[in-house]
């Protein structure tokens, strides 16, 4: 009989004593504890099992659990003894960051400041300890909402030390998803209060903390050493290009597909591994996200529910604001093409705005993108950084996109729609018409905040091509040629059924007062690009007639589109 399928439990008890469906990652515990590594930060995606393997961590490991082996019967861990004996034998500290995601510094702090506040009191027990002295007393009760710094940076590394005094030995600490409040800083913009306040935290609780047994820490992303880890020399860093505990965090493709079988699913392994499969740590392939699949074995439906779990904001922002080569880049991701680039698993936050490189980084940490092939470095000149070839990770995460690409528009769907329809039937009034109110419900939505898109234009036609390609991609095969050109980016509508509908050729061009004294200038220079450029020659090589190729040039000038149709169509 299947076991029930139980959705959002993050709480190792709860999962077993509920006797949930679990894939047994209890062999991570005899891993980590033998590899003997002092901290060890491990990152993950989201919902790729990070919070159940803390719980299960801390269920095992803590003092608080002594006894309760019976959570432990049945999994691979409890068939050795010697696990058998370690289990509920230490202090444990036990906390998660998945909820600072306040959008100002103050929040922010005043929320971790809780967190630490609630931490002591749940031990407030050591108060009544012999083994704590009257100014460890005195320290512990100055642990508020209200602490200043010094206190706040010094809770978790007291805690410890009063632990260890109690107890007699030394404390294991757990820290979950560790680096959401940095990326919540980053997109807030008090980045540098924020890093300031966690490395003294970080320092005080996992280097100089001589009552520290181990520690780990997870999180999405490795944040950059220079931020905050340039104290932590003792820090073991697990990312996904890693082969250490590769298949921990995930599902195996044998676990789904077992999963499948168990749940009278067998006939759906073909369908379910091209919508979910595609996640690659290390040299280990064929990783599922567990969300995903517990989702489908529950709702036996397919859609984007990892994709979906949480805000995608920042790699949103990141991809609209971006200039023109990293949407073509996406562009060609969208289209089932790969890219190439460079990678740096240490997420520097403050290069993230145009650093191409940082951008990648960041999406493949997140999950968004899958490693095909990278160089090595004694493949490559020395001093050189190798290169990876990188693909959207599979089909949900394609469907994520288009949905995210499609709410850049929202502002303007009604008349988004109606520019679509028009230009289908060859309005160019109404064309006209419903462009220029997208630019203006939507123009200052692609900037960055600086004003830098009045002068760049491109920044918003580029998404606005984006769009086009998300909603016509069933009716059009569509292309954009990118040879140098001073604002130039013009586009290619190939009918996937020429007997029904034309081609399209549209020609963007930014307004240059040194060449052009208005706008019908402008578009018309746009006319006279496609023409020179023959782009018509390359659909009619395909078989199109003349007849069935129609051609628009579109002028920009700030927030003002002028849109004019070849003569003679």
């Amino acid at each position: 009989m299947a076991r029930t399928v139980g959705i959002g439990i993050q709480d190792f008890e709860k999962m077993i004593t509920n006797e949930c469906f679990y894939v047994d990652k209890t062999d991570f515990i005899r891993e980590w504890w033998e590899s003997k590594d002092d901290v060890t930060l491990i990152t993950r995606p989201r919902r790729f099992g990070k919070t159940l393997n803390m719980s299960m961590m801390e269920k095992f490991f803590s003092l608080d659990y002594a006894g309760r082996g019976e959570l432990f019967e049945g999994l691979s861990i409890w068939e050795n003894e010697k696990y058998r004996i370690l289990q509920g034998t230490y202090p444990v500290l036990s906390l998660s960051f998945a909820n600072i995601k306040e959008n100002n510094y103050q929040d922010a702090r005043k929320k971790i400041c809780q967190l630490l506040a609630e931490l002591y009191t749940d031990h407030e027990f050591l108060l009544d300890s012999e083994a704590l002295g009257e100014g460890d007393k005195e320290f512990f009760r100055r642990i508020t909402v209200e602490m200043d710094d010094v206190d706040a940076a010094m809770a978790i590394h007291y805690m410890s030390k009063f632990l260890y005094l109690h107890y007699g030995k030394k404390v294991i600490i757990l820290l979950d998803e560790y680096d959401t409040p940095m990326q919540e800083a980053y997109v807030g913009g008090f980045w540098s209060e924020m890093v300031s306040f966690i490395r003294n935290m970080f320092n005080a609780a996992f280097k100089t903390n001589p009552w520290l047994e181990r520690g780990i820490m997870t999180g999405i992303t490795r944040v950059s050493k220079e931020s905050i880890f340039s104290d932590l020399n003792n820090l073991e860093v697990v990312t996904t290009t890693s082969d250490k505990y590769a298949t921990v965090f995930g599902f195996t493709e044998e676990e789904v597909f077992h999963a499948l079988d168990e749940c009278n699913m067998s006939a759906e392994k073909e369908q379910v591994k091209l919508w979910y499969d595609g996640f690659i740590f290390g040299s280990h392939k064929d990783i599922y996200n567990p969300w995903s699949i517990l989702n489908v074995l529950d709702k036996k439906k397919y859609q984007t529910y990892w994709a979906n779990t949480s805000s995608n904001g920042l790699v949103g922002k990141l991809i609209r604001e971006g200039r023109r080569s990293i949407k073509e880049k996406f562009e060609d991701l969208l289209n089932g093409k790969n890219l190439v680039s460079s990678i740096d698993e240490q997420i520097v936050y403050n290069q993230l705005n145009g650093n191409e490189k940082a951008i990648w980084s960041l999406l493949l940490a997140s999950g968004y993108l899958k490693v095909l092939s990278y160089e090595s470095y004694r493949d490559i000149p020395e001093g050189a950084e190798p290169k990876y070839e990188l693909a959207l990770t599979n089909l949900e995460v394609k469907m994520m996109f288009q949905n995210m690409v499609r709410d850049w528009f929202s502002p303007a769907a009604e008349d988004y729609n109606d520019f679509v329809k028009a230009m289908l039937v060859d309005d160019v009034d109404a064309m006209n018409e419903y462009m220029n109110q997208v630019v203006l419900s939507t123009f200052s939505y692609f900037d960055t905040g600086n004003g830098r898109i009045e002068n760049e234009p491109e920044i918003f036609y580029h998404g606005f091509v984006l769009g086009l390609m998300v909603d016509l991609q069933n009716r059009f095969i569509i292309t954009s040629n990118r040879e140098s050109g001073f604002g130039r980016y013009d586009v290619m509508l190939e009918p996937r059924n020429p007997r029904e509908d034309n081609a399209i050729i549209l020609e963007f061009k930014a307004f240059n007062k040194r060449r052009e004294n208005c706008l019908e200038d402008t578009v018309q220079a746009a006319l006279e690009q496609i023409g020179k450029k023959q782009y018509a020659a390359q659909l009619i090589a395909r078989g199109i007639d003349q007849e069935r190729i129609r051609e628009y040039g579109f002028a920009f000038k700030g927030k003002t589109v002028l849109i004019e149709k070849a003569a003679g169509e």
